[in-house]
């Protein structure tokens, strides 16, 4: 009998040594808790916050992809002259959230009215400084609005390689982006589905008087990321974003989770679980006493 109960004893001991070894748990966890606190409530000074890639929301400049780019502009009489130096604001705008170079993008513009002028070629100005001048210096054309013919004249000409847009085989992409305040006073619709045919992306810009299903004939699908349109050339300048999201090689937005949300759900959730763990570990504790006790019981 005496060794039985030296037995039982030892198996309370032991029961009893694995209880308080369950209970230490909460010191644990509010160890851990401490450390969850510093290390996620408190980041170190040292840390360098993590960079926001949203274009708008950070400087004007953000890598853009390679691009032969071709400005199409109207510079018709309905284009007042200060009107028209806000439209070459807008462009010379664009040009600074790009990469230009002779391996990223290279811009060209195509001035019409009732005539066209290429003002210059992809390949004359691979600099972002000697752009923006040559834009400057850019006059308006006055009369008409041949916008048909502006879209011919840049897929036969200035889209070529020999005015320096790169081969297929590069796969560079080519876009137009078209600014008008008018109706075309020719046919859109066959160009430029012949342009869009040849690779070249059609952005259309509508401006004050502009005739919107005439910019749906122009434009790229889908229509609704490709047509645009602003009430006065005074707003124009409110479209770089647009243009530099669109152009822009990295769009995804990483921002560090301000309240640290993500840490403390982490934290609740392993909490949980510990609690969960702990109160299993009781339960069964429980059940060999009982068990014992009942054993004894019967003695």
């Amino acid at each position: 009998m005496k060794s039985f109960f030296g037995f039982f004893l030892c198996c309370v001991s032991f029961l009893l040594a694995d209880i308080s070894a369950s209970y230490s748990t909460p010191s644990e966890m509010l160890a851990q808790s401490y450390a969850q606190r510093r290390n996620y409530g408190n980041p170190p000074k040292a840390r360098a916050p993590q960079r926001t890639l949203n274009p708008a929301a950070t400087d004007s400049h953000c890598r853009s992809r390679p691009l032969d780019l071709v400005f199409i502009i109207d510079s018709s009489r309905s284009v007042r002259p200060g009107e028209f130096e806000k439209v070459k604001i807008f462009l010379s705008d664009m040009v600074d959230t790009l990469d230009v170079s002779a391996d990223a993008t290279r811009v060209a513009v195509v001035n019409y009215a009732s005539t066209v002028k290429i003002e210059f070629f992809l390949k004359d100005h691979l600099r972002k400084e000697s752009l923006k001048q040559a834009i400057s210096l850019i006059e308006p054309l006055a009369a008409g609005t041949m916008t048909g013919l502006a879209i011919k004249k840049a897929m036969d000409e200035a889209f070529t390689e020999k005015s320096g847009a790169r081969p297929k085989s590069k796969n560079i992409s080519k876009v137009a982006i078209i600014v008008t305040d008018g109706r075309p006073q020719d046919q859109v619709e066959e160009v430029s589905a012949a342009a869009r045919a040849s690779g070249i992306e059609i952005y259309a810009v509508g401006v004050d008087r502009a005739d919107i299903g005439s910019l749906k004939l122009m434009a790229s699908n889908p229509l609704e990321d490709h047509v645009f349109y602003v009430e006065t050339y005074g707003v124009i300048e409110k479209l770089t974003s647009k243009f530099r999201e669109t152009l822009c090689e990295m769009k995804v937005e990483i921002v560090q989770d301000p309240c640290l949300c993500e840490a403390r759900l982490a934290f609740q959730r392993q909490t949980q679980t510990s609690i969960q763990n702990l109160n299993s570990k009781h339960i069964l504790s429980v059940q060999k006493v009982e068990q014992m006790e009942r054993m004894l019981a019967r003695m």
